[in-house]
């Protein structure tokens, strides 16, 4: 059985929506390690921290309470016991969450918990799919399948675009601006010096620009099918 397959990418690769597709379908549980670093951030916000400030976000870090349920039919994010899965979607958290995320302590703390979320589904006889930018090489580097989504900067603004107008429609200049904005997030996370987002080395490579949902789905399912042989 594969047990663990850790899904690592860009932004608007299709990494949430793959990954709850394919745990869905293949009964294992599924956990978003970017809504959790979203949760410190929002966290951190709240308590009146300047997110650029790494020391007293550091020394703040061991304080929340992060929660994530791994549901993939209805994933949840807590802090303290407070949903914060609307809130930590806010502006002022995707501006501040590539900030709060390059803090040492904060990356050590969350992959704590996301180890210890993957250790106790694998214990469970159940699988899991972990979704993040460090997941196969650094959280995860054991998974046994480990997946890197990707897709042309276009096609990748133009996702996040409609994700964030929520259905409405979406010009050219709002995709431009947003295709700058996740170039800019690419750039800092590749060069954090705290577990840079990364291709691990023996990760297989999807490109999802050209393939529907679905397809994405299926090809998942079916590496983890041909792991699993």
């Amino acid at each position: 059985m594969v047990s663990v397959v850790a899904v690592d990418g860009p932004a608007g690769s299709g990494k949430s929506s793959v990954c709850r597709g394919v745990a869905t379908r293949l009964g294992y549980r599924y956990l978003d390690t970017g809504a959790m670093y979203r949760a410190m951030t929002w966290a951190v916000l709240k308590a009146g921290i300047d997110p650029d400030d790494a020391a007293a976000v550091a020394a703040y870090a061991s304080r929340p309470l992060i929660a994530s349920g791994t549901d993939p039919a209805a994933p949840t994010i807590k802090v303290d016991g407070t949903d914060v899965a609307e809130p930590v979607r806010d502006a002022a958290v995707t501006d501040a969450v590539s900030a709060v995320s390059a803090v040492p302590s904060v990356r050590e703390r969350l992959v704590t918990i996301q180890r210890d979320q993957a250790d106790h589904a694998v214990g469970a006889g159940i699988g899991i799919v972990v979704e993040g930018r460090d997941i196969g090489s650094v959280v995860l580097p054991a998974a046994d399948l480990k997946i890197f989504l990707t897709a042309d900067a276009a096609t990748r603004a133009l996702r996040r675009a409609r994700e964030q107008a929520g259905g409405a429609p979406v010009g050219e200049q709002s995709v431009s601006a947003t295709e700058a904005a996740l170039s800019r997030r690419d750039a800092f996370d590749a060069g954090r010096a705290a577990s840079p987002m990364t291709q691990a080395d023996d990760a297989v490579v999807v490109d999802t620009t050209d393939l529907t949902l679905a397809e994405v789905i299926d090809l998942v399912c079916e590496l983890v099918l041909e792991r699993a042989s």
